[in-house]
């Protein structure tokens, strides 16, 4: 049993002395073979973190499992068409597969072959039921832990990776109980942005002499790639509410400086030269303000609205309307730039070709969840906009799956004939009235403008959602310019 093992080693002198060529602790040395990782989960969290790991660990010290029911995306990890992209990524994977690095639908073995499990599966915000449009759909947490505690036959260390409502270990916790299991349960958090080099990692659980072990053999993993004092320790319920903490922050300091650039739009102030003011002022730093259409992710707002169903479920309705605001604004703000590209395509977009520059929520991913670009493209649709959609990453089917998803089979049916997807920028703004913005790909900022702007129909607009572009040129070229946050 892992947690006993490591129980009669607290003193790790020894083992550094014998490694002393290392800079990490050996789990080889006292198991007598590699230590088995196992996620439960082949999603963003599961599928990138799993990666890291097998790359940063040595192949003889520890191995990584990944499994998932969906047959599909398994398929997918293991062949050359990964399910997601992230730079860098496509290297570890096949750098680590085949090696420490495994991607397996069998989760019954995966379970029970592993030392340390993380729960990386979805919680997605509920669509029916109690809470509806605000908690978190546990089921697949509940599922993992029943099918943890159906194949588990001796200890094991229990990581909750995914974004969850405090509480929720305890759910956890009862349904192993409940079948025997003498598994110690962990709370884990990232930094968001980067797991190769974390600003911290959070790793909670129980103030017991069990929980404490089973604390340091998380650190002792981590430790192969993260200095020790960005590891730190807190309470079980601690990290499960700053996980959520966390995103709803960074979601707010987002809506805080979207709710300025319409301010901007009506004064005349520049929201980037506000934003550089305030950011260099040392108590607010530089990060987070830049001015969009609006956040997306599937991170943001489902954690934002489940810190507003918990604060209503305990009775705390004023924190509930605060952090509700963060939703709304970031709703307002997209809002109100579909409204200026009505208002400047001269009150009506019936028959126009608008281009849409982007998909995916964000640049450098093809995560479309909850993204901007969704929202604009059925607004301007439902006013019978034609609409070209190229992002460098999203495919058609994704893209076409979105769009279904997000409105009911009738407008499906009516919107379908004026949606194209194309593959490039140039084929995407040829005979177009507008371009959009909505994602800050880089390859934006360097495309021939004049170019575009000769195939495009006149007067031509471009509307910069994510001010990536210098729009001083771009009017020079003939473009009609509008931006967040700022009159041109």
């Amino acid at each position: 049993m892992i947690n006993n093992i490591f129980s009669l080693n607290e003193n790790e002198d020894n083992n550094k002395t014998i490694n002393h060529q290392k800079n990490y602790f050996s789990f080889k040395k006292y198991l007598n073979r590699p230590l088995n990782v196992c996620y439960i989960g082949a999603g963003y969290v599961g599928g990138t973190s799993s990666s890291v790991m097998a790359y940063k660990c040595s192949e003889d010290e520890v191995i990584v499992t990944v499994c998932d029911v969906d047959s599909e995306k398994i398929n997918s990890w293991n062949s050359d068409n990964l399910p997601i992209y992230e730079p860098g990524l496509e290297e570890i994977v096949k750098k680590k597969r085949g090696k420490n690095l495994f991607f397996t639908k069998d989760i019954d073995n995966s379970i029970y072959s592993a030392d340390i499990i993380f729960i990386s599966v979805g919680t997605p915000t509920k669509k029916k039921g109690i809470g509806a449009g605000q908690a978190a759909e546990l089921s697949f947490i509940e599922m993992a832990a029943r099918k943890i505690a159906k194949f588990s036959k001796n200890s094991k260390i229990i990581i909750e990776k995914s974004t969850v409502p405090c509480k929720t270990a305890d759910h956890i916790r009862t349904i192993l109980n409940a079948n025997k299991n003498n598994n110690e349960f962990l709370a884990e958090g990232t930094a968001v942005n980067d797991i190769l080099y974390p600003d911290r990692i959070l790793i909670g659980g129980n103030e017991t002499k069990e929980g404490g072990i089973a604390q340091d053999v998380l650190c002792k993993l981590y430790s192969y790639w993260v200095p020790k004092e960005k590891i730190i320790k807190i309470g079980l319920w601690s990290a499960e509410l700053s996980k959520l903490s966390a995103n709803a922050l960074l979601a707010q300091r987002i809506s805080s400086i979207n709710s300025l650039s319409a301010l901007c739009e009506e004064t005349g102030a520049d929201i980037q030269e506000i934003a550089l003011a305030c950011g260099l002022d040392s108590r607010i730093g530089s990060k987070f303000l830049n001015a969009s259409v609006g956040f997306g992710g599937s991170c943001f707002k489902k954690d934002v609205l489940n810190l507003v169903y918990l604060s209503n479920y305990f009775n705390l309705p004023d924190v509930a309307d605060y952090w509700k605001q963060v939703i709304i604004m970031n709703d307002y703000r997209k809002t109100r730039f579909v409204k200026t590209i009505y208002n400047k395509l001269f009150n009506t977009i019936t028959g126009k070709i608008i281009a849409i520059y982007g998909f995916s929520f964000k640049k450098n991913t093809k995560d479309t969840r909850e993204s901007p670009a969704i929202t604009v493209i059925l607004s301007l649709l439902k006013e019978g906009a034609i609409i070209k959609i190229f992002d460098p990453k999203v495919p058609e089917d994704q893209i076409k799956n979105d769009i279904t998803e997000n409105c009911d089979f009738q407008e499906y049916n009516e919107y379908i004939s004026n949606i194209i997807v194309c593959h490039s920028c140039y084929e995407a703004s040829y005979g177009a009235n507008a371009i959009v913005i909505c994602t800050e790909w880089d390859e934006f900022k360097t495309l021939d403008y004049k170019r575009i702007y000769s195939h495009m129909t006149k007067p031509a607009f471009i509307f910069d959602g994510r001010l990536i572009l210098n729009h001083k040129e771009l009017k020079q070229i003939g473009f009609s310019v509008e931006a967040i946050g700022k009159r041109l």
